[in-house]
């Protein structure tokens, strides 16, 4: 139990266990991003690929 909590503790000080996390946070970020981005495009060209099916036909 001890060594348990001497491991967590060492974690929590040293230094690269907040870089992992920040890293963590801003790749989140920017798959949320890129998600929003995709959806939005796909929805406007989905419209575009409709109407020159349409003028086609």
């Amino acid at each position: 139990m001890w060594r348990m909590i001497g491991v967590i503790g060492s974690f929590l000080r040293r230094e690269d266990g907040p870089t992992a996390a920040e890293y963590a946070l801003m790749a989140g970020f920017i798959i949320v991003v890129v998600s929003a981005v995709i959806g939005r495009l796909g929805g406007m060209v989905s419209a575009s690929f409709s109407t020159v099916s349409s003028m086609v036909s």
